[in-house]
């Protein structure tokens, strides 16, 4: 490929961690989340991760990591963490927490550090596919290696599938 890929201040964090990994650049889709990321990639979007920016009732912020096909419960979240509500930040705010633009944010080298809570089944997985620092730029590591860097709080908070 001779494209340079980008050096993202994520793609710093995991060099920083020695993590192995792999550059994955798509072409990237406004408003096609991971549905499109998964689909250009050619591989299930079980496995590709959406890192998302929310907060709580007191406007702390944290990573919520999930599922492509799957969405959060904000109730059981919100439950497990014993507060009233969380709901997605706006994304300038996001952006501004996360340093990253949404749609391109990736759980590692956040401007801000923030709690990270990890869907608990994504952590039994193999090989996942995570938002590198850009949009359409996702980088694919070992499960393990994205638990051991982010030292995630693991909680079921999957809405269920009908």
């Amino acid at each position: 490929m001779s494209e340079k890929m980008p050096v993202t201040q994520a793609i710093r964090t995991l060099r920083l961690h020695k993590v192995a990994y792999t550059e994955c650049p798509y072409a990237y889709e406004e408003k096609g989340g991971t549905a499109a990321s998964a689909r250009e990639l050619g591989v299930d979007e079980h496995v590709v991760i959406k890192t998302l920016i929310m907060e709580d009732d007191k406007k702390q912020p944290m990573i919520v990591l999930m599922h492509g096909d799957c969405e959060v419960s904000t109730k059981n979240l919100a439950r497990h963490l014993k507060v009233k509500h969380i709901v997605p930040c706006q994304p300038e705010v996001a952006n501004r927490h996360s340093g990253y633009m949404v749609g391109g944010t990736s759980p590692f080298g956040t401007k801000r550090v923030m709690p990270v809570y990890m869907q608990d089944s994504i952590a039994e997985l193999g090989l996942i596919y995570i938002n590198g620092g850009k949009r359409g730029f996702l980088i694919s590591l070992e499960a393990k290696e994205a638990v051991r860097v982010l030292k995630p709080v693991l909680l079921d908070m999957a809405n269920p599938h009908e």
